[in-house]
């Protein structure tokens, strides 16, 4: 089963990938991964963490759509395309959701929404998307090494979102090199819902409200179905080096 997963990711995805069982601990997938992050700095890669399930949903999906080579001209074109500014998208799409909202007759309280930024301490410092939701470990992993030195590229091989209200790939994309150029940020995991950015440090205390808002934006229910209110948000991300995104 393991070589089978394995054979299916590198041919699908046309790079070194290396799989990675459940376990007790997620010590010996971050020591490969942080291996591959200092490797793919020097060597023009990006790694990404694949998250899978028991129904195999992350697998089918990139299993599923054209032939080899003409996926591999699709993804050609994804990467090479011109994509949106991201700040400026994320701005008209959290000012799309108000009309939506407005129609539907909600107003948005600026007040209720943002509240107050709270003046936490810690924030996150650790991946999740990976974890065994039902018992203490993690799930089965694929370590892929994609082959672009470009992060953002990502969601060119590994398709993710265009269902529900998670942005499509070339917004994925869009959204990823935005944040990458202005704070570093880069996708380091993935599952079939969960999409989680990793940056070199915090963003500035100044920026925290604006990133909140973007998030938010890009991503309702890590407030709307978490953390509540985006100054709450704000005041995880002041100390956060992982970002976490989750649509239901």
């Amino acid at each position: 089963m393991e070589e089978n997963v394995l054979q299916q990711f590198s041919e699908a995805l046309q790079c070194p990938c290396r799989y990675f069982p459940a376990a007790d601990d997620d010590s010996a997938l971050m020591e490969a991964y942080r291996e591959a992050r200092a490797r793919g700095a020097r060597e023009g890669f990006t790694p990404v963490m694949l998250a899978l399930d028991s129904r195999g949903d992350l697998l089918e999906s990139v299993l599923d759509g054209a032939p080899p080579e003409e996926a591999a001209a699709q993804r050609e074109k994804l990467r090479t395309q011109s994509l949106p500014e991201g700040g400026p998208w994320l701005h008209q799409r959290l000012e799309e959701q108000k009309e939506i909202w407005a129609e539907d007759g909600y107003a948005w309280n600026e007040e209720e929404m943002i509240g107050e930024i709270p003046d936490y301490t810690e924030g996150s410092a650790g991946f999740s998307g990976y974890r065994d939701f039902g018992g203490t470990g993690i799930v089965p992993v694929v370590l892929a090494e994609l082959p672009t030195a470009n992060p953002w590229e990502v969601f060119a091989w590994v398709p993710f979102g265009g269902w529900n209200e998670c942005p499509g790939p070339e917004e994925q994309m869009a959204a990823a090199k935005y944040w990458y150029e202005r704070y570093g940020a880069v996708p380091a995991l993935i599952s079939m819902d969960v999409l989680e950015y990793e940056l070199p440090a915090p963003v500035p205390a100044e920026d925290v409200l604006e990133l909140a808002l973007e998030q938010y934006s890009f991503c309702n229910d890590i407030v709307d179905q978490g953390v509540e209110t985006i100054g709450n948000l704000a005041g995880i991300l002041k100390h956060s080096t992982i970002w976490f995104f989750w649509w239901d």
